[in-house]
């Protein structure tokens, strides 16, 4: 397994995660054997919302015997409840009312969440949440109820307690997204990313223009913000060359290799219900360079999504030796006001008035990105 750093919490997270989805589809014993097998992978970070409630009591069987292994994002807002029933003769009191559990909903009541919550908890056998989301914000009237109603602040309240450990925030849509991170203290962000969303292909979910999802990815690199990514493969139709929105399909490595490309992605989530899916996971690891090519997208993006360097160094090895992607990075993060990244690019072996213009990455860059242009600029930017 491969794992990366959140900046913000120190928390070591393998780049393949697992949402809930599907864990419950099978069964009980199925999906214990599932995330088991996840486990002993490699994999440690698990996404517990829009799941069916069946599920929590499976994590909860699975995991209990590694719990401080792994990493839980968990939902303030997400709700499993089909209805609260006080127990027959006795006044109302939150010890009394029993969970009745059914599928996903989503509630704005901060008494309700507190059930939920607590129902989670325990049937998840753990006393503590590794990230405690704002749950699912995509307008900024949503943001700002969420704000209203107490919401947020419970989960800092369940912070101050140690309950929960880090902040986190999940939205499908770049603006709504930057008003909470400009508004909260949130340590990751969870997010819908592939490359039909990214370009403005399919649906609800791929809110934002190329401009503003890019802006944000930008953003939580430059903060130390880590993005947990969902919809990775836009719900499976990325991966049907009949439904795929660039006419062809992908295959699941392809799609993670593009997700851990994109500036501040630390890991990818979807949602699996089989061992067979699990495998076709795994083998994101053992795969070959060939295998997790995606270039081909290039030929089939929009007009404004070409030109763009996402530091995924597909143009490696340069003859000269520059880390392509790490020199456009600090360009960036300077241009972005990061006054630390002209002393990260100054402390690089090479450099970018070192190109040769030779043309290799300007040839094989998925993006169209004119690279011996750009390090002629970069170059004259750092004035090294």
């Amino acid at each position: 397994m491969e794992y990366r750093i959140n900046k913000k919490t120190g928390d070591k997270i393998s780049v393949l995660g697992m949402g809930s989805g599907g864990v419950a589809s099978n069964g009980f014993k199925a999906g214990v054997e599932l995330l088991q097998n996840a486990i002993g992978a490699g994999i440690n970070y698990f996404d517990l919302a829009a799941a069916e409630g069946a599920a929590f009591p499976i994590f909860g069987e699975a995991l209990k015997s590694v719990r401080k292994e792994v990493l839980y994002q968990i939902h303030f807002g997400a709700d499993y409840d089909t209805g609260y029933r006080e127990t027959a003769g006795e006044q109302p009191d939150s010890s009394l009312v029993t969970y009745s559990v059914g599928d996903y909903g989503k509630t704005m009541d901060p008494e309700r969440i507190k059930r939920s919550i607590d129902w989670q908890l325990r049937t998840l056998g753990t006393d503590y949440i590794d990230y405690g989301f704002i749950h699912c914000v995509d307008a900024v009237s949503g943001w700002e109820e969420y704000l209203a109603s107490g919401i947020y602040d419970l989960i800092l309240d369940y912070k101050r307690q140690g309950i929960v450990r880090h902040v986190g925030l999940s939205s499908h849509t770049p603006p709504v997204a930057q008003r909470v991170l400009d508004d909260a203290d949130v340590d990751m962000l969870m997010f819908s990313i592939n490359p039909a969303y990214d370009y403005h292909y399919g649906d609800k979910y791929g809110a934002g223009t190329t401009e503003e999802r890019s802006a944000l990815y930008q953003r939580c690199e430059r903060d130390g913000i880590g993005i947990s990514v969902m919809k990775p493969y836009a719900a499976g139709l990325l991966l049907d060359a009949r439904k795929s929105f660039f006419g062809r399909a992908l295959t699941t490595t392809q799609c993670i290799q593009y997700e851990l490309d994109t500036p501040g992605v630390l890991t990818v989530l979807p949602g699996l219900s089989l061992a067979e899916e699990l495998r076709d996971l795994l083998h994101y690891l053992d795969a070959a360079p060939e295998e997790k090519d995606y270039s081909f997208i290039r030929e089939l993006k929009p007009e404004q999504a070409q030109g763009r360097c996402v530091y995924c160094n597909h143009c490696a090895p340069c003859p000269a030796g520059i880390n392509v992607g790490i020199v456009n990075k600090y360009y960036d993060l300077a241009l972005l006001g990061d006054e630390m990244a002209k002393e990260h690019y100054n402390g690089l072996d090479h450099h970018a008035g070192e190109c040769l213009t030779c043309m290799h990455c300007d040839e094989s860059c998925p993006f169209g990105v004119a690279q011996c242009e750009r390090m002629q600029k970069i170059a004259a930017y750092f004035g090294v």
